[in-house]
């Protein structure tokens, strides 16, 4: 993910308006919203006291003050996750939009070795540099840069919320899990913390996928499937130059792994729109037209000719702005770790590597319980590929260790939400687990449609969840106020204030 360069002091509004069409959010009558892009100098390497081999770099984060009351009102603090921190603060109107009731001071912190935080500048990605890049030490960045400007803003008694979507999500759980001093509680939107910790069946990704096609028609799914087919004929017969023409690559492909790139890339064209299913038109992670599932199985089933419908569709993801002549395999589309795809430039670089490390994203397509052509990735497949890009050994299970898995009943104040149209939905927590680990599921919700500002074509559901999750999250603060509150009068009482 990336967003467009920007400058140091940017309206929201403004570029939300150029960008995607206005917001309808509640602080749209009033002025708006201001984000100031500051750095923070941060520490490399937070599990080392040897200074000799330890540095700083500068993390950057935005921050708005615009409808805070100092030093009283909450802190909404958005754990950034893999991409520009910009492309994040433009896609959550939400968080705005209770800053302005709540009257709470709004960061969005830009996650280490993402967007323009880099510990190393270019060198930042060469090994054994890139081994600074996990899951801790972004959590300890996050925790240190919290307390530091609570101190420097005379904020130290304002309670912390955190929020963040997808990777973003699962993080403001494990700040939750990990500093509750720090954090007093979490909105988590699509957070797939149970499959990213190996809880997971591989399958379960595509076929969710699939699912999101199927609900539009079942001849859509049968059509992408036929399409498939249709590739996989042609290329046992190794007429390249046909799957050329009818796909419109800039290349002839030559060879297995070119018709395997070809899959990914056709693959992934098909996870964006599913994730992407907005109710209305979108530039966050590409271009897309308002319900883009739909949209592609009107073009899957408008003729007969699948492959030049199923080029089309890709289309839609690839060439949204209709200036491409062709498909370039290698450049479009990136293999890696994660199958679901890592996007492109250097944050494909920083997430290739958490995806051989700590994050396991072990997931297939068998064509059986999906739509799509065979391909699996298998925890032997993440390890031979991550041993010779990387030259590391990924760690199954590792995040259920450090941040508990399934095992959350005792953690408290988290939100979890959760699109249906989501294909990362039934990797995260689905069922409420106690009165203050609570599960929201939105019908119609694709990839954490609930962070984003209101519109005036959200369905009803995500609606109720925002105001259920506002209320939840007014209700954290007013108790951390008071435990502040007793906490202090218990210390000037035994005399030490």
């Amino acid at each position: 993910m990336s967003a467009a360069l920007v400058l140091f002091t940017v309206t929201i509004a403004a570029l939300a308006d150029a960008l995607h069409g206005r917001s309808h959010a509640s602080f749209q009558a009033g002025k708006p919203p201001q984000f100031t892009e500051k750095y923070f100098t941060q520490t490399v390497d937070h599990f080392n006291f040897n200074s000799m081999d330890n540095g700083t770099f500068s993390q950057r984060y935005l921050i708005t003050d615009e409808y805070w009351k100092k030093g009283y009102g909450p802190i909404f603090f958005y754990t950034g996750n893999e991409g520009d921190v910009w492309g994040f603060a433009l896609n959550s109107g939400f968080i705005l939009e209770m800053a302005a009731q709540q009257q709470a001071l709004v960061i969005f912190a830009e996650h280490r070795y993402y967007g323009r935080s880099l510990p190393f500048g270019k060198e930042s990605f060469n090994i054994p540099q890139v081994g600074l890049l996990t899951v801790e030490q972004a959590l300890a960045d996050y925790a240190i840069m919290i307390s530091e400007l609570k101190e420097q803003l005379a904020a130290t008694d304002c309670p912390v919320i955190v929020f963040g979507g997808s990777y973003g999500g699962m993080l403001s759980v494990y700040m939750r899990i990990k500093y509750p001093n720090i954090v007093a509680g979490a909105l988590a939107a699509s957070a797939p913390i149970l499959s990213t910790a190996g809880l997971g069946d591989p399958r379960q990704f595509f076929r969710d996928v699939t699912a999101d096609f199927e609900k539009i028609s079942p001849e859509c799914r049968d059509a992408v499937r036929g399409a498939f087919h249709q590739l996989k004929q042609l290329a046992e017969r190794q007429d390249y130059s046909r799957i050329q023409s009818e796909v419109a690559l800039c290349k002839v492909p030559s060879s297995p792994r070119d018709i395997h790139q070809l899959y990914g890339l056709l693959r992934n064209a098909f996870t964006l729109l599913a994730m992407l299913d907005y109710p209305y038109s979108t530039h966050f992670i590409g271009h897309m037209p308002a319900n883009p599932v739909k949209v592609a199985c009107g073009i899957m089933l408008s003729g007969s000719d699948l492959l030049a419908n199923l080029r089309d569709t890709a289309g839609i993801v690839y060439n949204s702005t209709g200036v491409l002549t062709c498909f370039d395999l290698y450049n479009l589309y990136l293999e890696c770790a994660d199958p679901t795809g890592c996007g492109l430039g250097f944050d494909s670089l920083a997430w290739d590597y958490q995806a051989c490390t700590e994050v396991e994203l072990c997931y297939e397509s068998n064509n059986v319980t999906d739509m799509f052509p065979p391909m699996a990735f298998t925890e032997k497949d993440r390890e031979v590929y991550c041993s010779k890009r990387w030259a590391v050994v990924p760690r199954p299970g590792w995040l259920k260790v450090q941040f508990w898995g399934d095992a959350l009943s005792t953690a408290s104040n988290i939100i979890f939400s959760n699109g249906d149209l989501d294909p990362w939905a039934n990797g995260g927590v689905r069922k409420s687990l106690s009165s203050s680990l609570v599960a929201l599921n939105i019908s119609g919700g694709a990839h954490h449609l609930d962070l984003r500002g209101s519109n005036e074509a959200d369905p009803e559901s995500v609606i109720s969840a925002r105001k259920t999750e506002a209320e939840l999250i007014a209700q954290w603060v007013k108790m951390e106020r008071t435990k502040t509150r007793l906490r202090k009068s218990d210390t000037q009482q035994k005399g030490f204030i």
